[in-house]
């Protein structure tokens, strides 16, 4: 009988393997090497590093977690709840106490917090119920806050009357921003300082620097009419008319008008209209005779 001899492909096989396995172990010992001397370089010990890694496991479990009870809808399950069991416990909105109120309609402020009647105090959201109150033209500012366990608080600041700017078809109340307050009517509009003219709002701050310039002459201005949007006329509350330049050349020329007043007395005086748009000179009309001369500055009677 013949012998068949077999290739000694096991013995190979098995001493491939063995190699393989070897260069494995040697690279995992040598980057294992290099690991171990990159964490001893660092000024950290074993337990420091152990307890840092389980703290970075924990808190990404913890984001993990909550980032699926956020798509589940569990935090506002648990607001819900919250303020289910505040209800109960009597936090609530019950009473709504308002204050700083002088001018305005205060019935218009508790309109505006009706909605938050009865709601459970940790669902009020005080900036959203600010924002409402701040669109009421009266209010300037509002603080709101929670006197547990049932108050809403709102303390109001008003905006302060200024002037009556005329309308074409109405009379309103303005602030110094030129913000518009009310309607109001003639009778008590009388005594207040009247601003007419296109797009005059528009330039109540700017009339408050030039009659500051002068300021001994403002309680007898009745009213400011703005003309062309670019200039000013002053009524007198005697109903003489000041004609002012245009641009930066307003406030000097009501400063020196204001100094001629003084020296000539001309409100109250035989001018009806003093014309000072032209610079370094006043033209007066008087509406009986001529008028008087102006020694202190170039004067036109007419």
């Amino acid at each position: 009988m013949a012998r068949v001899k077999r290739k000694p492909t096991g013995v190979r096989r098995s001493a491939a393997t063995r190699s393989r396995n070897q260069k494995a172990r040697a690279a995992r010992q040598h980057t294992s090497g290099l690991f171990d001397r990159a964490m001893a370089a660092l000024p950290f010990t074993e337990e420091q590093w152990h307890r840092f890694f389980l703290s970075a496991i924990i808190v990404a479990g913890l984001g993990i977690a909550w980032t699926i009870a956020s798509f589940a809808g569990l935090p506002e399950i648990a607001q819900a709840e919250l303020a289910k069991s505040a209800s109960r416990s009597g936090f609530e909105v019950r009473r709504v106490q308002v204050s700083g109120v002088k001018r305005m309609n205060e019935q218009l402020v508790y309109e505006r917090v009706l909605a938050e009647q009865d709601r459970p105090m940790p669902l009020v959201d005080l900036a959203e119920v600010r924002e409402r109150l701040l669109d009421l033209p009266w209010v300037a500012d509002a603080r709101v806050s929670r006197q547990l366990p049932e108050t809403l608080k709102i303390d109001i600041v008003e905006r302060v009357p200024h002037a009556v700017l005329r309308k074409p078809d109405r009379l309103m109340l303005i602030d110094r921003q030129g913000n518009e307050l009310e309607p109001i009517s003639a009778s008590k509009a009388k005594g207040m300082l009247l601003i007419e003219g296109p797009g005059a709002a528009r330039q109540v701050q700017e009339l408050g620097r030039l009659l500051d310039a002068a300021p001994a002459l403002k309680p007898q201005i009745a009213s400011a009419e703005w003309v062309g949007n670019r200039r000013w006329n002053l009524t007198f509350k005697t109903g003489q008319l000041l004609a002012l330049p245009e641009g930066d050349l307003g406030a000097p020329a009501l400063v020196k008008f204001a100094q001629l007043d003084g020296m000539h007395r001309l409100i109250g005086g035989k001018p009806v209209a003093i014309d000072m748009r032209v610079p370094d000179r006043a033209y007066l009309r008087c509406a009986d005779g001529p008028c008087p001369k102006l020694t202190s500055l170039n004067a036109r009677s007419e």
